[in-house]
């Protein structure tokens, strides 16, 4: 069995070799995120992927992301991990069902959040994420009606901080609806000086006793730059990772979740499916392989590009 160390040594090798570069999300384990050429968000890594100047992208995160990348480098070759690590948001919204929707709302505008796949995409006038939500919306006429996908969490949040009226899919991320308000509460009175930051995508409860609502990077920017030494973090808890290597002197806490699970907080199981190891035998085999229709990349293109530009 190879170590972490070994693996770590391998993955540089093949990357080198065949000009290769690694994305990873911020939920990714910790040994991924450490060889990650960039680690970011949604939002961030969009932005990278567009960039990106490799013949290979190796994308560690969940398959949207993977396909935003072959979206915006069809001529590159994009391979994941494993193509088992969806996402609750983007199962939960098919294509036919979102099509169907849409025809009851024909005079609106489509914005659909990134965690979506490819053909919802090529549906959407307008791809956000959580960094440029408001933003995107703030970039649309107010007497213009707008429908929002696939996270109502998220569309409310929005709805409260913009006053737009938004009609909005039912979707919802398991991940940030697994904290448990009661047990968060419990916690905050242990830490009474604590900072509560969450991610948009939370239950409407959960954002209400927040101090700070942000996006991934948002959290982790607001904790470095914060006075506060004690923070709870209500999002997926490999972002702890990162933001304790940002703030090494500071107290960071996981939000608690319904389940009594080892970790005390809440995991993405869909993220954690991916592996180091799973990482060097995608890129030793350059598989399995992100495909997409030219059709379908041309079409989910515009809105990523409309989105990209507002930045």
């Amino acid at each position: 069995m190879k170590t972490i160390t070994d693996l770590k040594e391998k993955i540089l090798a093949l990357k080198k070799a065949k000009n290769a570069v690694i994305l990873a999300h911020y939920y990714q384990e910790e040994a991924i995120q450490e060889i990650a050429d960039f680690v970011g968000d949604s939002l961030e890594l969009s932005r990278k992927a567009s960039q990106v100047d490799a013949n290979i992208i190796v994308f560690a995160g969940v398959y949207f992301m993977a396909e935003t990348a072959k979206i915006v480098n069809p001529n590159k070759k994009v391979i994941v991990p494993d193509v088992k690590a969806g996402c609750s948001l983007a199962d939960g919204c098919t294509p036919d069902e979102f099509k169907a929707f849409l025809e009851k709302y024909p005079n609106h505008t489509v914005v659909t959040y990134i965690n979506c796949t490819a053909e919802v995409k090529t549906l959407t006038d307008i791809v956000c994420t959580s960094s440029n939500a408001k933003k995107v919306i703030a970039s649309i006429p107010e007497d213009q009606p707008i429908v929002f996908a696939p996270d109502k969490n998220l569309g409310e949040y929005l709805i409260a901080e913009t006053g737009r009226n938004m009609v909005l899919w039912e979707g919802s991320c398991i991940v940030h609806e697994a904290f448990s308000l009661e047990k968060l509460i419990d916690l905050y009175k242990k830490h009474p000086t604590a900072t509560i930051i969450s991610h948009p995508e939370s239950e409407t409860h959960i954002l209400k006793v927040a101090h700070y609502i942000g996006s991934t990077s948002g959290m982790l920017n607001h904790v470095k730059t914060s006075s506060n030494d004690t923070f709870i973090v209500a999002t997926e808890a490999g972002i702890l990772h990162q933001m304790q290597l940002d703030n090494p002197t500071k107290t960071l806490i996981p939000a608690p979740s319904k389940e009594d699970n080892t970790c005390a907080c809440s995991e993405c199981a869909f993220m954690k499916v991916n592996t180091l190891e799973k990482l060097y035998q995608c890129l030793q085999d350059e598989s399995p392989e992100v495909h997409l229709d030219n059709e379908i990349i041309e079409k989910a293109l515009l809105p990523i590009q409309r989105m990209l530009a507002l930045n």
